[in-house]
């Protein structure tokens, strides 16, 4: 259920990219405005994670969870209802908050609620959240506004009553709380002991390589390829959100995969590495070619997306999986994920930012691969100084 809850906030994040060229449209922004408007609600994330480890900690992971919920089907609905540019960036912020409630306290809560003996499993569900609601993100939108005569507006009144109606179910069914409050000053001296070394830091500067990428890739596949010339008797703009759909997709069976390969026994250190080695080469290999100059044109770049967002997932959950351990003596796991969260959130505001610039200014897509390449880069070297050698490097028996 807390999976289930974290792949509803989620897709608020991935409702945008098949509405983005009608947004566009409708509310006359360009391409710079268009990466905010993507990044926008993970600006709350970037901002708050360890206000929102506050939040949780104060009034217990059930309420933040509740919290959150409501706070982004509110805010889609005010949404729909958008006139202008700014007035769907304010909602949108709104949106990131209550996502970020619930993405904070959630890998926490999934460590307590799992049997022992299968956390590393249950830390690969988790880490899947983002690519399945990406999955039924993009692709039911895909279909709805290019299928249908549903608008955009019509999409977001959607996805909050959907939002809003699942609150019920998280009450009844997500156990309670412990009774009692922390105190504020309480809270303040957990949070500074669980994030005061250096590895929270450098744990969540990795995980940020892999976002900055990822979400910036993901988020601009259906603009990408759009502009694509696809001879099809199918609605060229129904089978991109698809296969962008299907690319975000594979990135969630990954995740769940990759718990498997931790509970085998397999090195975290390996699989950071290989996860983003192979981005690196994947989205060179999405961007630099001119593939209008290749027979099957972007399907051979939709393949190299797939087989970026595939593997790439080694990096998600191997990263949560060894957050949830790493709270010091004193310290909170929920503290370290808040600060891992802000980071990698922050991460996922500059990459469509980034990305977009980098476009606009060149004019091409194809120079896009100096960003994810650079990425990819600084998590590798971050992996090999930070991340020892060993199937559990760091072990320590943290609590929530």
């Amino acid at each position: 259920m807390v999976v289930a809850t974290g792949i509803l906030a989620a897709m608020h994040v991935w409702k945008l990219p098949s509405a983005l060229d009608f947004i566009r449209a409708d509310l006359g922004i360009d391409l710079v405005a268009a990466g905010a408007l993507v990044g926008v609600v993970q600006l709350a994330g970037a901002l708050g994670g360890l206000a929102a480890s506050v939040v949780a900690e104060r009034i217990g992971s059930k309420n933040t969870l509740l919290i959150g919920l409501v706070l982004a089907g509110l805010a889609s609905v005010a949404g729909g209802f958008a006139t202008s540019a700014a007035w769907l960036m304010t909602t949108r912020a709104i949106e990131g908050v209550g996502f970020i409630l619930i993405t904070v306290v959630a890998p926490a809560l999934v460590r307590v609620l799992a049997p022992q003996d299968k956390v590393n499993s249950a830390m690969g569900w988790w880490g899947a959240f983002q690519g399945i609601a990406l999955f039924l993100g993009v692709g039911i939108s895909a279909v709805l506004l290019n299928a249908t005569t549903v608008s955009w507006n019509i999409w977001w009144f959607i996805m909050g009553a959907a939002t809003l109606g699942f609150l019920p179910v998280v009450a009844t069914i997500v156990p309670a709380d412990p009774p009692g409050a922390v105190h504020l000053r309480r809270i303040g001296r957990i949070i500074l002991t669980s994030i005061k070394t250096p590895l929270p830091w450098a744990l969540g500067l990795i995980f940020a390589s892999y976002t900055l990428q990822w979400g910036a890739i993901l988020s601009f596949l259906p603009t990408i390829f759009g502009e694509a010339n696809i001879d099809t008797a199918i609605d060229a703009a129904i089978i991109i959100g698809l296969a962008t759909a299907v690319v975000g997709g594979v990135n969630g069976v990954a995740n769940i995969f990759t718990g498997i390969l931790l509970q085998r026994g397999h090195p975290p250190r390996r699989l950071l590495i290989t996860g983003l080695t192979t981005m690196a080469i994947m989205s060179t290999l999405v961007f630099a070619p001119d593939w209008a100059q290749v027979p099957g044109t972007v399907i051979w770049a939709m393949i190299a997306a797939a087989i970026f967002s595939f593997v790439g997932a080694l990096v998600p959950t191997t990263v949560t999986r060894q957050a949830v351990d790493i709270a010091p003596e004193g310290g909170s796991p929920s503290a370290v994920i808040g600060l891992i969260t802000q980071m990698f959130n922050l991460a996922n505001f500059l990459g469509p930012v980034i990305l977009s610039a980098i476009a606009a200014a060149a004019g091409t897509w194809q120079l896009s691969w100096t960003m994810t390449v650079t990425a990819s880069a600084m998590g590798i070297i971050l992996t090999l100084i930070f991340v020892p050698r060993g199937v559990e490097p760091f072990k320590t028996g943290g609590k929530l």
